[in-house]
């Protein structure tokens, strides 16, 4: 048996041909103790030997695995130890997988990738790449040198594609032109685009079009939310077309009956996640369209295990439209502020809820409205409130009410109000006996 291994080097200083390791490998029977130390001169059932190890000799397979854990500027070092770790650096595993960093030094916090870099992967990888995101800052010139690179990715096979804005999204900022005509270069190259991730982007339903033409058969998920120049009319041709398409995040102004019936036909794939943003940038100015019950309904029929997840940023006069009619969302979360009134329709049209976020409401207390979520939504497994105002006697009914399917909740302590039957104090107890587990109110540290 292997009882212990020392590794001393025989140098500080050795040139790169002659790297090298001097192991000290002890061998001894099981059944024979560890000699103490002092008592060297007992090794009569132990077999010492030096093994002398040229790193440059190990396969490539190892080296390569090695490499994989190693950021990026440490691999690039290692490369330059000998010849055959430099072969490793430039096997085309490595680069399948790759984030452009872009930002403008002054105003960001994260480095960016090295120009030289950059121009090294487009020579000499771009065909091996095929998990390709760009992360910017804030500044056009960031997402202009994105656009610049991703003009120059002919003779790539990418698979998934991601753009990522750090701060507010840059790529809006870009020329519309120089934008689609960068995004098209690798909509047509590629042919077997399968993830993308456009959100904040002045993409267009030309440029969509062309997506679909070339990558119809391995479309499987698109994130386009806030992308104002995609039309409804756009959206409905990749959902048209892209039978495959499994996950869709997109806005709700592009949403529509026709759109959810095209996911829903025969010959569409089981609808997985659909991610829904509702958005109001200026109060009282947009009116919200209503998605017709028969739709849902056939949405539901054909994907019935589909999560529809919902964001609402809006003004509290910018509800009416919804919850209305029976809607099959699973996931709904509240920026704003929420009326008591839309919490109710939500208990009485909400059969599928899963999680329900909060962040803020009036003065007046949710009491009725959470129970009658509670009764309700049977599937509820988790709640966030803040913000908002609900008596000690209501909430811990709420909990008695779901029992232990609630395995998430979230509740900030001011929004609990005490009144003549719990305190504070015992909400904590009463509660941890409904969940069969210790819970505690959330707590905002004091600074």
């Amino acid at each position: 048996m292997l009882q212990k291994v020392v590794v001393s080097t025989a140098g500080t200083r050795m040139k790169r041909n002659n790297l090298s390791l001097v192991n000290k490998i002890v061998w001894s029977s099981p059944a024979v103790k560890q000699p103490k130390v002092g008592f060297f001169s007992s090794l009569n059932h132990t077999h010492m030997h030096t093994v002398l190890l040229d790193w440059g000799s190990l396969p490539h397979y190892v080296v390569l695995r090695i490499f994989q854990y190693l950021p990026l500027i440490d691999r690039a070092r290692a490369s330059s130890v000998c010849k055959k770790w430099n072969e490793v650096f430039h096997i085309p595993d490595l680069w399948r997988k790759f984030e452009f960093e872009l930002n403008q030094s002054a105003t960001s916090y994260f480095k960016s990738t090295h120009p030289d870099l950059i121009q090294q992967i487009i020579k000499k990888h771009a065909t091996h790449l095929q998990y390709v995101s760009f992360k910017v800052d804030s500044s056009t010139e960031s997402a202009e040198a994105a656009c610049d690179i991703l003009s120059q990715l002919v003779n790539c096979s990418i698979q998934t594609l991601g753009l990522i804005s750090t701060a507010k999204p840059s790529f809006m900022n870009v020329s519309k032109s120089h934008f689609v005509s960068a995004l098209t270069v690798v909509f047509v190259n590629s042919k077997s685009l399968s993830s993308i991730k456009i959100e904040g982007t002045p993409v267009d339903d030309p440029s969509l079009k062309i997506l679909v033409a070339n990558n119809s058969d391995t479309l499987r998920l698109l994130k386009m939310s806030s992308c104002p120049h995609v039309s409804s009319d756009g959206i409905l041709c990749v959902a048209d077309l892209c039978q495959g398409l499994r996950e869709l995040a997109l806005n709700y102004y592009i949403l529509s009956d026709e759109l959810l019936l095209a996911l829903s036909s025969e010959t569409h794939v089981n609808l997985e996640h659909l991610r829904i943003d509702v958005v109001s940038e200026n109060p009282g100015q947009i009116e919200f369209h209503s998605i017709k019950k028969q739709s849902w309904d056939a949405l539901i029929k054909h994907s019935p295990g589909v999560n529809v997840v919902m964001y609402f940023f809006l003004y509290e006069e910018e509800f009416e439209a919804f919850f209305k009619e029976e809607t099959p969302v699973t996931h709904l979360y509240f920026g704003r502020s929420v009326s008591k009134a839309i919490l109710g329709r939500i208990g009485l049209n909400c059969p599928r809820l899963i999680e329900l976020v909060v962040c803020a409401n009036g003065l007046q207390t949710l009491d009725t409205e959470l129970i009658c979520i509670a009764e309700h939504c049977k599937n509820l497994i988790a709640l966030g409130l803040s913000e908002c105002e609900v008596s000690c006697s209501a909430f811990i009914e709420f909990v008695r009410l779901c029992g232990k399917r609630l395995t998430q909740l979230s509740v900030m302590e001011d929004v609990l109000i005490p009144d003549d039957e719990y305190s504070l104090d015992k909400v904590h107890t009463e509660v941890s006996k409904h969940l069969g587990r210790m819970w505690f109110p959330d707590v905002l540290p004091v600074w």
